[in-house]
């Protein structure tokens, strides 16, 4: 037989090429991970100072239950930030601070006159209930130092616990073995072929070519039924899909726009457990629940011009929300180490989320004080949204659903209890829906 060349020659020597570089990426990855194995990590936890005549971990929570409101460590608000307290004042003297500032002041002691003047002559709050041992572990909190925020990586260093990939192979490296193995396989299967063309024409043997084939875009052409079922099926669906399109003009729903001061309602209604109406009051005496002041913000926010390292998320963090107070400080004119106002305001554009047409009425007071219909109903779980989006349709259709669905709330309603007598023996029910009212009349919405 004739000899076709030294095809196993070739496969061997790819089969050591794949072997050579699998072995070169193993023991290249061994000695990466061997420095992170053995390696001694830093102590997690360092030991606290130790703070002589009180528990700075009872102290924190004294200081976030009392004094938390006109206070902060490192920061000035209605009071003075108290880091390293300890250290500038006498206990004996705390002790008669914390107790009653007010005697203290009067008696003419010069040390705490001089506070109380230092600190726009705001009266402090008097803790008669606290002991002298409650008060030492206020200030065994505040005598802690502050701790450092973490160094960020320097020339592309990783941080440790960050990589996916500790502890194995990494993918890079199993994803050039499968690209290093197909390929080989690529290349075998055309030297098997060349082969066996080859030792095919060697021996006399005629490779028979397949025949060809018409094309299946000619073969449906020709066939007249399948190319009519096609064309109603494409023109129904395309009608399908356009009346979809313009049932969906003028509906904005999950509209979430950015807002030029971030609020979050995760924070404000879920987590701290603000009532809606408190923002928003005019929901319960008129027909738009209205934008909230900014002097509305400013009740709570004179004393809190940084959030809590809880509140930050992995999308948002707490330098993120720090800044955004400012802004609010910047709006309203507030100087937060000085405690006052500067009299210098910008306007806030708020972008509008929920607008109704105009040939659409809605009234708030109506559905929140009448009907008792909750804020969610209409507006979603608002308590968890960091970013406040419109929750529901508020197409004509979503609205009669609802009043077909919803009960009248008959307790301690007298406004409806002769027409709910003349209308419940009418229809036969105990209780009536907004609809079976009169909640579908045109008019009601529409004048």
């Amino acid at each position: 037989m004739k000899k076709v060349g030294y095809h196993n020659s070739i496969t061997r020597k790819l089969y050591l090429s794949l072997a050579l570089m699998l072995s070169l990426s193993l023991s290249s990855y061994a000695q990466e991970a061997a420095p992170a194995a053995t390696a001694t990590p830093a102590d997690a936890t360092a030991a606290p100072a130790a703070s002589s005549g009180g528990d700075a971990v009872k102290g924190k929570e004294i200081f976030n239950t009392n004094c938390a409101a006109c206070h902060k460590l490192d920061a000035k608000a209605t009071g003075p930030a108290l880091r390293g307290v300890g250290a500038k004042y006498e206990k004996a003297w705390i002790y008669k601070w914390v107790h009653n500032s007010s005697d203290l002041i009067k008696s003419g002691d010069a040390q705490a006159v001089k506070v109380f003047e230092a600190n726009n002559k705001i009266p402090m709050t008097a803790f008669p209930q606290l002991s002298e041992a409650d008060i030492d572990n206020i200030i065994a909190y505040t005598m802690e130092e502050k701790a450092a925020a973490p160094a960020a990586p320097v020339g592309g260093e990783k941080v440790p616990g960050t990589d996916a990939n500790t502890g194995g192979i990494s993918n890079n490296v199993i994803l050039g073995a499968l690209c290093l193995v197909m390929a080989i396989l690529i290349v075998m299967l055309v030297l098997v072929n060349n082969v066996l063309r080859k030792v095919a024409s060697a021996n006399g043997i005629d490779v028979v070519l397949k025949e060809p084939k018409i094309s299946i875009w000619k073969a449906f052409v020709k066939n007249q039924f399948l190319v009519l079922v096609s064309v109603i099926f494409l023109m129904l669906s395309g009608a399908y899909f356009v009346y979809g399109y313009f049932m969906q003009v003028g509906v904005d729903q999950d509209y979430s726009p950015i807002q030029p001061i971030h609020y979050s309602h995760r924070i404000h209604a879920g987590s701290n457990g603000i009532n809606c109406n408190y923002c928003h009051s005019a929901a319960r005496v008129g027909k738009s629940a209205g934008i909230p002041s900014l002097n509305v913000c400013m009740n709570c926010h004179k004393n809190i011009s940084e959030v809590s390292d809880t509140t930050a998320t992995a999308e948002y963090s707490k330098d993120f929300y720090d800044k955004e107070i400012a802004k609010l400080y910047k709006a309203v004119g507030w100087d937060k180490d000085n405690q006052k106002y500067t009299g210098k305001t910008e306007p806030v554009k708020w972008v509008r989320i929920h607008n109704l047409q105009s040939f659409v009425y809605f009234n708030h007071s109506q559905h929140v004080n009448v009907a008792g219909v909750e804020c969610q109903t209409c507006h979603g779980p608002v308590q968890t949204y960091e970013v406040q989006k419109q929750f529901a349709p508020l197409t004509m259709k979503w609205c009669v659903d609802c009043h077909r669905k919803t009960e009248v709330k008959m307790e301690g309603n007298e406004y409806y209890t002769k027409i709910h007598e003349q209308l419940s023996k009418k229809y036969g029910v105990d209780k009536l829906t907004a609809a079976q009212m009169g909640g579908l009349e045109c008019g009601k919405c529409h004048y």
